[in-house]
């Protein structure tokens, strides 16, 4: 009987190992370093959970339309560790993201820097992008 206790908690051990490695993505499979966005817009939500933080945006397109982008950034823990909390964006400030874009073309991408438009602090945003410098960003953070 114990045997088989054992088995079952190790079988169920396995599989939901494995689930948590497949659910996981590489920044290469979903998002194109070649094409880079630069976008400003309004927070309209902040999703800060596990795997990724999310910033869902809504950004004027040039014809007056409304786009609402999502951003992907890096772990909660990891965006902490470079100074954000839960309150550095509030629903309804005006960021500035650089980033790249998804490679479906969708409005989705991921997060390089964010600045604070009315006090134009930069933030890095935690990059799963291998060939990201954070020292080659220009330093003027209001002139992006």
């Amino acid at each position: 009987m114990k045997t088989k206790i054992l088995t079952l908690a190790f079988a169920a051990l396995c599989t939901l190992t494995t689930y948590q490695a497949a659910a996981h993505h590489s920044f290469a499979a979903e998002f194109d370093s070649t094409v880079p966005v630069h976008v400003t817009g309004t927070v309209v939500k902040v999703d800060w959970t596990n795997p990724h933080t999310y910033i869902f945006m809504e950004v004027e397109t040039e014809d007056g339309d409304y786009e609402e982008w999502a951003f992907e950034m890096g772990s909660p823990n990891g965006l902490m560790r470079r100074g954000w909390t839960r309150n550095t964006l509030e629903i309804g400030s005006e960021i500035i993201v650089r980033g790249t874009r998804a490679r479906d073309g969708s409005f989705k991408g991921n997060v390089q820097t964010v600045v604070i438009a009315d006090t134009c602090e930069r933030l890095f945003a935690g990059t799963s992008q291998r060939d990201f410098d954070e020292g080659a960003i220009d330093r003027e953070a209001c002139e992006l």
